[in-house]
């Protein structure tokens, strides 16, 4: 190997450790993947169909990603409009598919404008909230 290939891998493997935990894929995935986090974790997700429709159901999927050393044993998910102080008509349901995976079920957004979601991830130390915005046409 010659001295550029090792300082480049060098420099590779630096950037991974110094990701440290949060360095997971979903989690720092590109187009289509929505993301928010807090200074303890980071939360990725998508949804089906991938552009949400007013009056349709959706489903999404999430990925929690610590970015310390704690564990999640569950995770919230809602949506609201806080312009307009309310938020949906419908309840869903989050299952676990995974290691910091899940699968929420039954969200619909029942008119357009800016929405909300709301993600509250359960870790042993209490729950850890993450907001991000999306705006339904």
């Amino acid at each position: 190997m010659i001295p550029a290939q090792c300082a480049l891998r060098g420099l590779a493997l630096a950037a991974l450790l110094a990701a440290g935990p949060a360095a997971h894929a979903a989690c720092d995935a590109g187009p289509g993947v929505l993301r928010g986090r807090t200074p303890k974790l980071a939360l990725a997700f998508s949804t089906a169909p991938p552009v949400i429709k007013v009056g349709e159901l959706f489903s999404l999927q999430a990925e929690v990603c610590p970015q310390e050393d704690i564990s999640v044993t569950g995770l919230k998910v809602d949506a609201g409009m806080p312009a307009h102080k309310h938020g949906m008509n419908y309840q869903p349901r989050v299952s676990r598919t995974g290691p910091g995976k899940f699968t929420a079920t039954g969200l619909m957004f029942h008119m357009p404008g800016q929405w909300q979601f709301i993600f509250d991830v359960e870790t042993p130390a209490g729950p850890e909230r993450i907001r991000i915005d999306y705006t339904a046409e």
